[in-house]
């Protein structure tokens, strides 16, 4: 029953919450309008996703988000440290070819936002059959070091959640 009214308890609670940040004032009338939102657009939408993936949320998750966090901090103050000390000359960048294991779409796609997310590296392309990522980083001394480290990182943990 719940199921049928929710089809996607996840989405409805980010809806009602997003709403709830940008009405910027918590009052029963926003609140209310949230909850209607929260419940309908996912209702209308639940048909256009048949084949939805099952994410974990737990402890693989908020270790995934922490370690996400903690990442863009991280590379925020090497890219300042960069662009003050280097110049243009100095910079190794490269493309990387990431090849991925995840086979979900939704998988893949947030994969490639935490690499795009985090500074220094962009994701430019997913190949046609979805098996790798084409990936942009601004300053790499090792390549094959960098892919096992986005692998080692990040996909690891995405394989945990989206199982």
């Amino acid at each position: 029953m719940i199921r049928r009214i929710l089809p996607h308890p996840a989405l409805s609670v980010l809806l009602l919450v997003v709403w709830m940040l940008l009405v910027n004032e918590f009052t029963v009338g926003a609140l209310f309008l949230a909850a209607v939102f929260a419940v309908l657009v996912p209702l209308v939408t639940s048909r256009f996703w048949p084949d939805r993936p099952r994410i974990r949320f737990g402890p693989d998750m908020a270790a995934y988000l922490a370690i996400v966090l903690f990442d863009i901090v991280v590379a925020n103050f090497e890219i300042a440290w960069i662009i003050l000390t280097r110049r243009n000359r100095d910079l190794r960048s490269r493309w990387l070819v990431v090849p991925v294991e995840l086979r979900s779409a939704e998988a893949i796609t947030v994969l490639a936002g935490t690499i795009s997310l985090t500074p220094g590296t962009v994701s430019a392309d997913v190949s046609a059959d979805g098996r790798a990522l084409l990936v942009h980083a601004l300053d790499v001394a090792d390549p094959v070091a960098e892919v096992a480290r986005i692998k080692r990182r990040y996909e690891t943990r995405l394989l945990k959640v989206f199982q």
